[in-house]
């Protein structure tokens, strides 16, 4: 498969993979409804695949210790951001959460900025203007900021910046693949998730029973094989593949899905305010690219 090629397919497969996640809020309030609540079922959703991978891992164990610390790093980065961006669906509105953590080009311009010295363009300063016009609307700059941000905002933040930081180092890591970087980011994701439960927040205590865990194991197992397992592979293969800057637009389809999904199944009010906030923060996410597609249609030849 040619360069050309397999960064397309890298590109649609990030997109569906977009898609397949924003009905991830779906499976966690249905393990909530079964006894299985807060961090808990971000526990199992974590140590499920990872189990299931565990034949996987053993059967490629000298690998993955010979690639080191640049694959576990990725892993515990990666592991970490999409922990904390499951907590902030828990923790606070799918919406809210969806747009925090989707300030990640913002994040990712300003560390480029920071580590590479990357000079910040036009159209990227364009990127800022829009993500942070988008924070301010979700945010209700008109009526102050004291006491806005809950628990699950701050989570949304947090992953958004610590996914951007992953991204970059899977990018840079010429080593590490796909298929090790998936088998690292659901073990750490695993260790991440458990160290969660230590923090003082609702549902971090209560230790579901072993008759609630076996009652959602018949569907769980086959939604984690064929839609959590499939789309992580692509997300991190696709990091390898593609810039970190074109991965967060490219996973930009989990707002949609999300949003629409919420506002169907969660009943969740969806007002203007969040509306404008989901528009801008996603053209935010498209404004580069599309500003270069402009400007190359403008030159001669």
């Amino acid at each position: 498969m040619t360069g050309f090629k397999t960064e397309h397919v890298a590109m649609a497969s990030v997109a569906l993979s977009g898609l397949v996640w924003g009905i991830f809020w779906i499976p966690l309030r249905a393990l909530d409804d079964n006894g299985i609540t807060g961090i808990w079922a971000i526990v199992l959703f974590y140590l499920v695949p990872a189990i299931l991978l565990l034949p996987v891992m053993m059967m490629r164990w000298r690998r993955l210790l010979r690639l080191g610390w640049p694959l576990h790093v990725a892993g515990m980065l990666a592991g970490t951001a999409l922990v904390l961006y499951a907590a902030s669906l828990v923790f606070t509105d799918i919406v809210r959460a969806l747009l925090f953590y989707y300030l990640t080009p913002l994040w990712s311009t300003l560390l480029a900025r920071i580590m590479i010295r990357e000079a910040i363009t036009g159209a990227r300063l364009g990127t800022i203007a829009l993500a942070l016009s988008g924070l301010l609307l979700i945010l209700g700059f008109d009526s102050g900021f004291a006491g806005m941000l809950r628990a699950g905002d701050w989570m949304g933040i947090a992953s958004g910046i610590v996914w951007a930081i992953a991204a970059v180092w899977m990018k840079s890591d010429a080593g590490g693949n796909g298929f090790d970087f998936t088998l690292s980011y659901f073990f750490w994701g695993s260790m991440a998730a458990l160290l969660l439960t230590a923090l003082p927040l609702e549902g971090a205590g209560h230790i579901p029973g072993w008759s609630a865990i076996w009652d959602v194991l018949p569907w769980i197992v086959p939604f984690v094989l064929f839609l959590v397992i499939p789309p992580a592979f692509a997300v991190m293969w696709g990091a390898t593949v593609l810039s970190p800057g074109l991965l967060a637009i490219l996973f930009m389809t989990e707002i949609s899905a999300g949003t629409i999904t919420a506002a169907i199944w969660a009943h969740e009010p969806i007002g203007l305010r969040d509306l404008a906030g989901v528009v801008l923060i996603t053209g935010a996410g498209m404004w580069e690219p599309v500003v270069q597609m402009y400007r190359a249609k403008l030159q001669p030849g």
